[in-house]
């Protein structure tokens, strides 16, 4: 009987775990793909710069 209720324990924890995980691992997502987009931005720009100012 013990098992039983360490076990409904579990459930609930690993429920309420996977619940406040999902909007904070999707979170984490936008921002780093934020980050990753805004760095290839720059990236390109300071490649595009380096284009147009290199010697002929």
């Amino acid at each position: 009987m013990a098992e039983e209720v360490a076990e409904d324990g579990g459930k609930d924890r690993a429920k309420n775990k996977a619940k406040d995980d999902g909007p904070h691992n999707e979170r984490q997502m936008w921002w780093w793909l934020a980050y990753f987009l805004f760095g290839i931005h720059i990236v390109a720009f300071v490649m595009i710069y380096a284009v147009t100012h290199a010697p002929k």
